[in-house]
């Protein structure tokens, strides 16, 4: 309600500004153009519409570890993208402006290439990409994509921030770098400072333990032994399933030197649940389990967040996860550059978000922008465990010159990303 009333408002004052002549007059292209802008004038003689699109596919995910986990959200990330336009839609009716959001959800083999290529075609240049590292690098490599803009609010991979940066990828969703950096922060200002490392055996796991080393030794932390494993058991769910894991996680954690914390790389949703009252000694699970770093959660609360909870629930009859408010952050980014009048094209809307002056909402208590080195939105990192928020970082005392959520992930000196001119 409260949100519903501020855009109610904010829309009045915008529109009275609007007929005092303080904004400036707004072109509206033809639709039908063959490279035709984000905008166009097909509704009403007044109303000026924007299309953006959301590509997205359903890949095989790991079978969650809990039975109270869904296996597989068929409209995750979609539905937040879905309750954005409706948000957008809502305020833009008092500005005579329209959002028209184009859907494409491709199978597990589906070709995302082909269908990248369509919307284009098409006159596509804002895509909200839920994919995977390699399909959306695929994306932003066509030469039809060179003018575009694409938000990325799936893959977390160093690398599209680094060797692989594209100056046409905008990631919303925070990098690995950034979440060890969030909880290392933590465990650091807590004197938690010897970890023992537990990761499985797939390569996201080995980049998301590569991190966790990153992270210590950037924060002074010992990383006092590392240990690689993979779940034998194939039986977790029978009545003796559990008898075979608690065996095992105590041997896994067997003849380790002191440490604070179980630092767990389980990417794959393998076993790191299970470390939790399970291991050898009596140590709390950070990471992947247990205390973990996110962009959002469920049970976060803070600065009017149960509103963005309520009308999620409203629409998609479940919880909004990580990748849903990456998708709703994506269509409010489009928004706010949509509405400020001039950012009415794709190059004025690349202009727009690529700005230090830049204040995105996302109900973390301070306004975000993107990084001009890695075009990574700079964001405060929630530490969650499965029902309550424990903290935020940047921690206190964690300082940076410019802004202190550059405390976070790879900061612009130790950068290897070089966008193509």
């Amino acid at each position: 309600m409260r949100r519903r009333i501020a855009i109610i408002i904010a829309a009045v004052l915008a529109s009275a500004l609007a007929a005092a002549g303080s904004a400036a007059p707004v072109s509206k292209p033809a639709s039908k153009q063959a490279n035709k802008p984000a905008a166009s004038s097909e509704a009403k003689s007044n109303e000026f519409v924007t299309h953006y699109a959301y590509l997205g596919k359903a890949y095989r995910e790991p079978a969650p570890l809990s039975l109270l986990k869904p296996a597989v959200i068929p409209d995750e990330g979609l539905a937040g993208v879905r309750l954005g336009t409706n948000y957008n839609n809502q305020a833009g009716k008092f500005l005579d402006l329209k959002y028209v959001l184009d859907e494409t959800m491709l199978p597990e083999d589906g070709d995302v290439v082909a269908a990248a290529k369509k919307l284009l075609a098409a006159g596509e240049h804002l895509i909200i990409a839920d994919l995977k590292a390699p399909d959306l690098l695929a994306v932003a490599d066509l030469p039809e994509a060179k003018n575009a803009i694409i938000l990325n609010i799936r893959a977390r991979d160093d690398v599209l921030r680094q060797t692989q940066c594209r100056v046409d990828v905008f990631h919303l969703i925070p990098s690995n770098a950034m979440l060890t950096d969030a909880l290392a922060q933590y465990l650091v200002w807590k004197k938690w400072t010897r970890w023992f490392l537990v990761r499985g055996q797939h390569p996201e796991d080995v980049e998301y333990a590569n991190d966790i080393t990153r992270s210590a030794e950037l924060y002074g932390a010992k990383i006092v032994a590392e240990r690689a494993y993979e779940l034998q058991t194939g039986a977790r769910r029978v009545d003796t399933g559990y008898q075979e894991i608690q065996t095992q996680m105590p041997m896994l954690t067997r003849g380790v030197p002191d440490y604070d914390v179980a630092f767990v790389a389980d990417e794959t949703n393998s076993f790191g649940l299970y470390l939790q009252y399970r291991t050898t000694d009596p140590r709390p699970v950070v990471g992947t389990d247990g205390l973990e770093a996110t962009a959002w959660g469920a049970a976060y609360e803070s600065y009017a967040a149960e509103t963005l909870h309520d009308d999620f629930l409203k629409l998609a009859n479940r919880e909004i996860t990580v990748r849903d408010y990456e998708g709703w952050l994506a269509a409010s980014l489009l928004e706010m550059a949509v509405k400020q009048g001039s950012a009415r094209n794709v190059d004025a809307i690349r202009k727009y978000i690529s700005a230090d002056s830049l204040k995105l909402a996302g109900y973390k208590g301070e306004s975000m922008n993107f990084r001009a080195w890695d075009n990574q939105l700079r964001q405060p990192i929630l530490l969650m465990d499965q029902l309550s928020l424990v903290s935020v970082s940047p921690q206190p005392g964690f300082l940076h010159p410019v802004y202190n959520t550059d405390t976070l992930g790879v900061d612009q000196p130790q950068s290897q990303c070089k966008f193509a001119k």
